[in-house]
C-alpha cells in the first residue's frame, strides 16, 4: 500500500526511518508530564515576540508590507 509519505523519500529505508523517528517523537510528547500549554496562550506569546522583533528591525523584508496591509 502506497502512502503520501512514500513519495517524499527516495527509498523505503528512508520512509521507515522517518516513520520510526516520527512515532518516537509522538510517543515522547504523549509521555511528557509537563503541563500542556493552551493554543491561545502560545499564539499570544508568539505574536508578542514577532511584533517586538519587527519593531526592533523595521527595515526587514516584509515588515513594511505588513504595516501597509494593517492600515
Amino acid at each position: 500500500m502506497s502512502t503520501p509519505l512514500d513519495h517524499e523519500f527516495e527509498t523505503q529505508e528512508q520512509v521507515d526511518s522517518y516513520d520510526r523517528w516520527f512515532r518516537e517523537r509522538v510517543q515522547r510528547s504523549l509521555d511528557d508530564s509537563r503541563p500542556s500549554l493552551a493554543h491561545d496562550d502560545v499564539m499570544s506569546e508568539t505574536r508578542t515576540l514577532l511584533e517586538s522583533k519587527r519593531a526592533s528591525n523595521p527595515t526587514a523584508p516584509g515588515v513594511q508590507e505588513r504595516r501597509r496591509d494593517a492600515d
